[in-house]
């Protein structure tokens, strides 16, 4: 099986990694790939976002499946051109990527599908924010409607700064959704639907704010873990029956059958589970970590959502390992990153025993160095028996690696692994 990867970062660096692993993928190509791709599988400088250029590559390369990374090429249509020129994709159509391109949209849908999540309204200009932000009280959670790679959320007790986030969605001509807030620990749940059926990864939890302690802005992810040791038993099947197949049923029943990743953002209140958000891909960076456990093939898996074959799925197989990536960023990111600096450490840091990794935001200069050429650039993921082997194999890794005002969190998977996470789990 041949299969081409869209997209440029570190979410498609895991995928490519694994599906270098499996025994039924002979060949893999990316588009547009970085530095550290590059290094593993020929890649492409194309417009991931253009339906035309990356169905003409796949034509060329005479591809078996095309899996596709980010959000803003399924938004751009381009899973609906190779569906319409018969090639096999892995990700939704454009129609169906309104999961993710609309919180409104996916607020409809969890209502006819009867979805637990958190009470919203849409509002589109100061008045409706001030009375929906009222109405919820602080702390107060205001999402673009749009897509936002992941930074587009501000959760404040500030009422003046939720309104100017407002405000400056307003002034791009957009619309916000603002919530209620969820209290609890956040989970996600990538589920491989085909339409029809669907199969769950392993929970994983990420660390959304720039700063140890969740403080400072959101950023896209700063680093995650897998599998989780606190979740209650059952959680999984709770997603699946409550969450992922009442979604999936009411797709279908609007004419947009879905197909790829279901990302499920979930927190664990008081009152039960709630969703937070969908995704339509695979999210950056829980990714590194989930797919660094799966020992199943992972090509075979998306092929048989892509051909809505997953009912045939064989039963998935993990490694008892726990997973644990962390995010190194750029100098001044979330904001406007420093890029151009070369990277130091990488070979050091991939010798070190069960770590590897992941790059993101990079590139290769004219004298061939490895620099920084995004916001989060790298992802040092490692494998441990449990989770506090696999945090320290990940930050001797990340101790290897420097430029000039790299960053990093110190606390991913910490409070897990000091038993600080505390589930009420007799609310349903």
């Amino acid at each position: 099986m041949k299969v081409l990867v869209i997209g440029p970062g570190g979410r498609e660096h895991a995928i490519v990694r694994a599906l270098n692993e499996d025994p039924y993928v002979e060949q893999v190509h990316c588009a547009p790939g970085n530095a550290g791709i590059a290094g593993e599988v020929p890649v492409h400088a194309i417009d991931a976002q253009d339906p035309e250029a990356v169905l003409a590559l796949a034509r060329e390369l005479v591809s078996d499946l095309v899996v596709i990374g980010p959000e803003a090429p399924l938004a751009a249509g381009v899973a609906d051109v190779l569906t319409e020129a018969g090639i096999p994709v892995f990700g939704p159509s454009r129609a169906a990527a309104q999961l993710e391109a609309s919180k409104a949209f996916a607020k409809d849908v969890m209502a006819e599908a009867e979805v637990p999540t958190a009470m919203a309204r849409v509002a589109t200009n100061r008045q409706e924010a001030e009375a929906a932000l009222d109405a919820f009280g602080a702390p107060h959670v205001v999402k673009d409607d749009g897509l936002a790679a992941g930074k587009g959320v501000v959760v404040t007790s500030d009422r003046e700064e939720a309104l100017a986030h407002a405000e400056a969605c307003f002034a791009a001509g957009g619309s916000v959704v603002i919530e209620e807030f969820l209290d609890g620990p956040e989970v996600s749940l990538f589920v491989i639907c085909d339409g029809k059926h669907a199969v769950p990864l392993s929970p994983a939890q990420d660390f959304k704010r720039i700063f140890d302690g969740d403080q400072g802005p959101n950023t896209g992810g700063m680093g995650a873990y897998s599998p989780l040791p606190w979740l209650p038993e059952g959680f999984t099947e709770e997603v699946m029956q409550r969450v992922a197949y009442p979604t999936l049923r009411e797709m279908e029943r609007r004419g947009t059958p879905f197909t790829g990743v279901l990302y499920c953002g979930l927190a664990l209140t008081s009152r039960g589970m709630r969703v937070i958000e969908f995704n339509a891909r695979f999210g950056d960076p829980e990714t590194q970590a989930v797919l660094a456990r799966l020992k199943s093939p992972l090509g075979a898996l998306l092929l048989a959502a892509a051909k809505g074959e997953l009912d045939d799925a064989e039963q998935l197989h993990w490694h008892h390992a726990t997973a644990v990536d962390v995010v190194i960023a750029a100098e001044n990111y979330p904001d406007t990153p420093v890029k151009g600096a070369v990277i130091q450490g990488l070979e050091e840091a991939n010798a070190v025993e069960q770590v590897h990794v992941v790059h993101a935001g990079t590139a290769l200069d004219a004298a061939g160095n490895t620099v920084v050429a995004g916001g989060r650039v790298l992802a040092v993921v490692a494998l441990g028996d449990d989770l506090a082997a696999a945090r320290k194999a990940a930050y001797q890794g990340v101790a290897k690696i420097s430029w000039p005002g790299a960053q990093y969190r110190t606390d991913i998977g910490l409070k897990a692994e000091r038993g600080q996470i505390i589930v009420n789990t007799e609310a349903k």
